[in-house]
């Protein structure tokens, strides 16, 4: 409903008591005492300018049609008219979507009916809107189910229609945070981490304007994306239509691009219309039933469509119930970090939530017994036990097959795992990353690369800035050097860049992955070395040996392998076949590996207890056990908070964060991180390699 246009903030039905009216009653009471009198609560005036506008006019007419005794009774506010509705003092109510959503889920309210767009239906769609020549259009429109649209999002720059507007930010917020694609960044009941989750996930360009400017609003939103300033906007289903779909192109607004040039993402829920809410505690199912068939009958008489318009602003009305009307926009608007104390401060409620878990479950592989128990996963366990307040368990696995069918049904909350399994939880199962660990050198990931020689035709190619000479073309026919079979950077990442970029079509059935050996010797040739374990041309520094000799003419290796084996500047302690470091050429990486996500399975696990937990994991990058550490005149030992700057000096070193880390699990820190950002380069190659689902659903022991 338009600001412009709209009539009133709320409209209450209620049935008071004959004899007490006004005060709180039984329900059978209410039947037996009250049936003649019926009240509307209403935010009143003191003059109407506009008599046709003057809400008498639907009291009058209901009056008629209930064959009761109808008054108004005056509101001053939605969080005014819950409490009526919770407490029994009024029954029912026009209200909007947020409170209507509110007195659902807190307090049981329900709905009976609501009023219609002027197309007849009792929402809008929420959207959101890309330009035809971007990637996320094409993911959309090439009917591959592994290309997901909204995973491209990520990065990307937004444009919101302003500040916790419906369509414009709860509605795609909701979605891509419960769907796994965005993690809360902050407090998960404060509303102000949505702002964080939004320009962490998105950009921190990302759009969220204020009333008055330029991008606010549905046009603004799209104006946001047509002028090139965001990649995605989210409106509702008709904006586009309706700014820049006229056939008068003159009639459109200045800055809009053809229609056609603007792709609408598949809806991913509804914003629901005012629905007319009541308490069943206090309302009989004959009573709701009259009115609910006087309310929808209004359209069918003249003076009731005229106050349907005048009044209620609505062309008519239709019967409902709380979810069909209102459960597409719960399901989302629920996982809004703090929405619910949002709304409950918005409309004067002052409730608590209960934690939504009692206990967290981790899933890890186990030992018997630790021979270093600075190693054992429980130290982990209790940290963030203390960290979320609740209990939490380690579930043992014996293999990351196990871990994938323990995160699929919802046995466990979290887990550790390998990027390639990973990767088939998420492409097969839906799940998704809140956090990664890193690298030594704080990344988390490692950029795959093929490694030449100085001299070779290869390298010139990439050298002499002639963008016609393309050096993986001239890699055809070459003998290639890979670390082993089906390893990341040493085969499936070159593989999958050079079989999705047309340079080795497969040879062989698309579904066995052992057409991938056949395609490899097909495009290079049958002297590729794919080594076998403990074979000497086997691993990373195998293959740049394999290089080195003259046995190949590119190697497969990740960005650091030559640097690590051949890049010392005391040669001596280089590999005895290195040659001098500036002899190799790292052609531009096609992709990276990703190290090990944290993930877990959005249809499983609340925002609210994801969050805790992901907050939980990157405290320990807060901490740090010192010695003789000097702090205002004294010296300390023990661990240090880097949040509080004070260290606990009575805690074992080995509870400490930085010491969970490295001891526990093997790494200088942990990060947030997104499924599409952490894994969307590696799946975007590896997707390509013939059979690599099977073989991982096999090598994992998946089975449907």
């Amino acid at each position: 409903m338009k600001p412009q246009t709209l009539k009133s903030t709320l409209l209450v039905f209620l049935i008071a008591t004959a004899s007490i009216a006004g005060c709180l009653g039984s329900k059978d009471e209410k039947e037996t005492s009250d049936s003649e009198e019926f009240v509307i609560a209403y935010s009143v005036k003191d003059d109407y300018t506009n008599v046709d506008e003057n809400p008498q006019r639907l009291a009058d007419y209901l009056s008629e049609e209930l064959n009761m005794d109808v008054t108004l009774y005056p509101i001053d506010s939605e969080g005014a008219a819950l409490e009526a509705l919770r407490f029994g003092n009024v029954d029912m109510a026009f209200m909007d979507g947020g409170a209507a959503w509110v007195g659902w889920q807190q307090y049981g309210l329900e709905a009976l009916a609501a009023d219609q767009k002027s197309d007849g239906r009792t929402y809008y769609s929420a959207h959101a809107i890309v330009l035809k020549d971007s990637d996320m259009a094409a993911a959309y429109l090439d009917s591959d189910p592994n290309t997901d649209p909204f995973s491209l999002l990520a990065g990307k720059t937004s444009c919101h229609t302003g500040w916790l507007k419906s369509a414009g930010m709860l509605l795609p917020m909701g979605f891509l945070i419960g769907n796994g694609y965005a993690n809360v960044i902050g407090d998960s009941s404060d509303v102000e981490s949505l702002r964080n989750t939004i320009t962490h996930f998105f950009s921190e360009d990302s759009s969220i304007p204020d009333s008055g400017t330029p991008y606010y609003s549905y046009s603004g939103a799209v104006k946001c994306l047509s002028e090139g300033v965001g990649d995605v906007a989210f409106v509702k289903d008709s904006t586009v239509a309706s700014y820049c779909g006229n056939t008068n192109v003159s009639e459109n607004l200045e800055w809009c691009l053809p229609e056609s040039d603007y792709i609408l993402l598949p809806s991913y829920g509804n914003a629901p219309s005012h629905p007319v809410m009541y308490n069943p505690d206090f309302m009989s199912s004959d009573r709701i039933t009259l009115v609910q068939n006087a309310l929808v009958a209004m359209k069918d008489s003249t003076e009731g469509s005229s106050i349907l318009s005048d009044v209620l602003n609505t062309p008519a009305i239709s019967a409902t119930n709380a979810l069909d009307h209102l459960g597409s926009y719960g399901n989302l608007i629920e996982d809004v970090p703090g929405i619910s104390a949002y709304y409950s401060t918005k409309f004067t409620i002052n409730d608590t939530v209960a934690p939504t878990v009692s206990n967290i479950r981790i899933a890890f592989e186990l030992k018997d017994d630790y021979t270093n128990t600075d190693e054992n996963p429980q130290i982990l366990a209790d940290y963030i036990a203390e960290q979320t307040g609740v209990t939490v368990t380690l579930y043992p696995v014996s293999s990351e097959g196990a871990i994938i069918e323990a995160l699929r049904f919802g046995n466990v909350d979290i887990a550790f795992m390998d990027g390639g399994a990973a990767w088939v939880g998420w492409k097969e199962y839906g799940l998704a990353t809140m956090a990664a660990d890193q690298k030594d050198d704080g990344r988390t990931y490692y950029n795959a690369h093929a490694v030449v020689l100085n001299g070779s035709d290869i390298a010139e190619a990439y050298l002499d800035n002639d963008t016609s000479t393309d050096p993986f073309a001239m890699m055809e026919g070459k003998t290639s050097c890979h670390t082993g079979w089906l390893k990341s950077a040493g085969m499936l990442l070159p593989m999958g860049h050079l079989i999705s970029q047309g340079y080795a079509p497969v040879v062989g059935p698309q579904d066995d992955i052992e057409s991938l050996r056949d395609t490899i010797h097909a495009f290079f040739n049958e002297n590729a070395s794919i080594p076998d374990s403990g074979t000497p041309y086997y691993s990373y520094n195998g293959a740049i040996k394999c290089l080195s000799e003259g046995v190949g003419d590119v190697a497969f290796a990740k960005d650091s392998t030559v640097a690590k084996y051949c890049g010392s500047d005391n040669a001596s302690l280089n590999e005895e076949w290195c040659l001098p470091e500036s002899d190799y050429v790292l052609l531009p990486s096609y992709g990276s590996a990703p190290s090990h996500p944290v993930m877990y399975n959005p249809a499983k696990l609340d925002v609210q207890t994801r969050t805790a937990i992901l907050n939980a994991l990157l405290s320990l990058n807060g901490e740090m056990y010192v010695e003789n550490y000097s702090m205002q005149g004294q010296e300390y030992t023990g661990c240090y908070s880097m949040t509080t700057h004070m260290v606990d000096s009575t805690s074992p070193q080995n509870q400490c964060g930085d010491q969970i880390l490295l001891n526990v699990l093997n790494t200088p820190g942990l990060v947030e991180a997104n499924t599409q950002e952490h894994l969307g380069s590696y799946s975007s190659l590896i997707s390509a390699i013939p059979g690599i689902s099977s073989y991982f659903d096999s090598k994992f022991e998946i089975t449907e």
